[in-house]
């Protein structure tokens, strides 16, 4: 429903602002206004009425025209930007190497790769045998498939154990739901087995011929249901192989490894539970490897003979525990790594030789390279002060090299192979950033504001050098801060349109992520959300404080559950900003969590409350956006959705928008935006989708009186 972990578009945001005065904007032009028909919501006898509640009919004509309207509105009054959106589309474009491609990844005897042609929006998925010297094998040429399509999105490619047969899914929507094909690569020939409305997620049984499945119900869209497939039978006679009855939980499929056991993962907020299966065994019985308990939470993976148990159990930022593969209940775990009250242990990649434990201190990625034998450990060394580091693509279980991916604020997304044996790195590759870029011409700074309680909430933050904190200065701030999600300060080269223009680029890493700790999320969710939305501001007023920016200048950015961020700031501290940017936003909290029909909402009960219990429902009512919209000021804003959003559904931000113009006592720009061919993560094309950055970049420019 809102969880998108940062927004392709979001992500590449950075900062911009401007005097009132300087605004180009013509403000006699009228905006749509939609027509009130009062709707009573009524519970535990509280009545609030919606007058727009009629918006979520998606196939009413008056719906598409009042979001046509507002599009045309928009274009209207973005129109004289429209040299410098194209400039801006040029700059960003401009620094891409269009005909590029990744590292290749060995697994089971082929390199695998994705590479990028010139020209092209899509991807092609391809693979040479033996050696990087070999012929290339085209498995996919996506910019084939998605002729004659607004959106395409290729999702969850897996190749089966022989190396024969091709999974993958194909969405042309842009809501999420998935069929399935299945491709012979010897021939080329693409089976009948086609099975629509999936996930996306599926594995592979080692007899090459079997597939386990996740399906979602088709109105929730929780992914609800395991079955399993044999190649060349029916679909429709497909056995259901486990269905998750709790509508909290959702299910999804994993495979170790070890590549011998198939792992069923049911999940919730706080609760998991996992049911395994020997691949080799495909049409058995999945065990349950420990029985869900209320929170805790576990995740396992496979070597040698021992299972490896990531757990919260009596350890609030987790621990690591072992099992045999014959007793493995929780009576039987054996602590391999302890917990430590001051580091979160947040993944492990095992190979042969080594366990890499992927780890968080202090609010920074760490990676701990350890011998499972002898304990003997030590961590590798990234040398910034705010940087991303995560494990890459590391299929090969008998292997010393580490496959890792590492960026920050100015260092491009890099890719590299460090040997555990020697401990010698070797840069795989660098993303090529054209038109000059030089990281040194930029400066990242770490630094923290204390929270009304007495916290110290991190920030990161990037300009280029000659900025001056005079207070003149324009900034922006992005913030999540929802689901445990830990807001990485990495690279994006779009934002270098921003920066060299002047502005600072800084990320809130507020409470409700995850980057201090599992406490840093269990402060910022369920009935201490707001603690999310008063660190934001905490945040703003410290970069205030110390010059960086003023009001005058400052902008905030979110998307998702960050842009339920973004509605909750602007009506505790409308005159803060200068100008907002809500992309995706949740923002119709109580209506949207009270209707279980809606995606994904029974699942997140335990993130944000379930309403139908009335102190969750009061809470939730004292901050939900669109239930505290007021008659004042507003700062200036643009608001953008995609009409078929399966996480944030279209008509929250267009309900949102239509009662904040009929609210708002200013004369500040309101601008909404639907992507009439796109859902939660916007165009799925690499250039069209620049086209929504350069949209944003330029709505802010232009506060900022920057035309060029």
């Amino acid at each position: 429903m809102k969880q998108l972990l940062p927004i392709i578009a979001l992500a590449a945001l950075c900062a911009c602002n401007a005097p009132s005065k300087e605004k180009k904007m013509n403000m006699d032009i009228k905006p749509p206004v939609a027509e009130k028909i009062p709707k009573q919501l009524v519970e535990h006898g509280d009545t609030r009425v919606d007058n727009y509640y009629w918006l979520n009919e998606r196939e009413n004509p008056k719906v598409l025209a009042y979001l046509d309207a507002e599009n045309k509105y928009l274009d209207t009054m973005m129109a004289h930007t429209k040299t410098l959106q194209d400039k801006l589309f040029n700059e960003m474009k401009g620094r891409i190497k269009e005909t590029d491609e990744s590292v290749p990844v060995l697994d089971n005897g082929y390199f695998y790769y994705t590479r990028y042609e010139e020209g092209k929006e899509y991807p092609i998925f391809c693979r040479k045998q033996g050696s990087l010297e070999a012929k290339e094998e085209v498995m996919l040429d996506v910019n084939v498939m998605a002729a004659g399509h607004g959106y395409y999105s290729v999702s969850g490619v897996r190749v089966s154990p022989d190396n024969n047969l091709l999974l993958y899914g194909v969405d042309d929507v842009g809501r999420r739901n998935y069929t399935m094909h299945v491709k012979n690569l010897s021939t080329g020939e693409t089976y009948t087995d086609q099975i629509p409305k999936l996930t996306g997620n599926w594995v592979w049984a080692n007899d090459n011929k079997t597939i386990y499945y996740a399906k979602k119900d088709t109105v929730t869209l929780r992914s609800e249901s395991i079955y399993v497939h044999t190649l060349g039978n029916d679909a429709a006679k497909d056995k259901l192989v486990y269905h998750e009855k709790d509508e909290t939980f959702t299910v999804w499929l994993d495979q170790t490894k070890s590549k011998k056991y198939i792992v069923i993962n049911s999940e919730s907020t706080v609760s998991t539970e996992a049911r395994i299966l020997d691949a080799n065994k495909p049409g058995g019985q999945f065990t349950v490897f420990q029985p869900r308990e209320k929170d805790h939470l576990y995740y396992i993976d496979h070597r040698e003979n021992e299972f490896y148990i990531i757990t919260d159990w009596e350890a609030k930022n987790s621990r690591i525990m072992t099992a045999n593969e014959t007793q493995f209940g929780k009576q039987y775990w054996k602590e391999f790594v302890a917990h430590r009250a001051d580091v979160l242990l947040e993944g492990i990649e095992l190979f042969k030789d080594y366990i890499v434990i992927k780890e968080r201190k202090g609010g920074l990625a760490q990676m701990r390279i350890m011998h499972p034998t002898n304990k003997q450990e030590h961590y590798l060394d990234f040398g910034e002060a705010a940087y991303v580091a995560s494990v890459g693509a590391n299929p090969e279980y008998d292997t010393k090299v580490l496959r890792y991916n590492y960026a920050s604020l100015v260092t491009p997304n890099s890719t590299f192979d460090y040997n555990m044996d020697t401990r010698e790195k070797e840069l795989k590759k660098q993303q090529e950033v054209l038109g000059g870029y030089d990281p040194k011409n930029y400066t990242i700074e770490r630094v923290s504001a204390k929270a009304k309680d007495g916290t110290e909430v991190p920030i990161s933050i990037v300009y280029k050098k000659g900025f001056k904190k005079d207070g003149n200065g324009p900034l922006l701030m992005y913030g999540y801060g929802s689901y445990g999600s830990s807001t990485e300060a990495g690279f994006n080269s779009n934002r270098i349109s921003l920066l060299d223009r002047g502005f600072a680029y800084a990320i809130a890493h507020i409470r409700g992520g995850q980057e201090m700790g599992r406490q840093w999320y269990d402060d910022g969710k369920m009935f201490k959300k707001k603690n999310t939305f008063t660190d934001f501001i905490d945040c703003a007023d410290y970069l205030v404080k110390e010059k960086y920016t003023s009001s005058q200048h400052l902008y905030a950015l979110g998307g998702s559950a960050g842009g339920l961020l973004m509605g909750a700031i602007i009506n505790m501290r409308p005159e803060l900003w200068h100008g907002v940017i809500a992309a995706v936003p949740f923002v119709d909290v109580v209506t949207t969590m009270l209707d279980e029909s809606i995606p994904l909402t029974t699942g997140e009960f335990d993130e944000w409350g379930n309403p139908k219990n009335k102190d969750s429902y009061d809470y939730m009512k004292s901050y939900s956006p669109y239930d505290n919209v007021e008659k004042k000021a507003y700062p200036n804003m643009l608001v953008t959705t995609g009409l078929h959003d399966s996480q944030v559904q279209y008509f929250e931000p267009a309900k949102w928008v239509a009662k904040l113009r009929d609210m708002k006592t200013d004369n500040n720009v309101l601008l909404f935006k639907t992507n009439m061919e796109a859902g939660h993560g916007g165009a799925s094309g690499r250039f069209t989708a620049l086209k929504e950055v350069a949209l944003q970049y330029a709505f802010m420019l232009d506060l900022e009186g920057i035309s060029k």
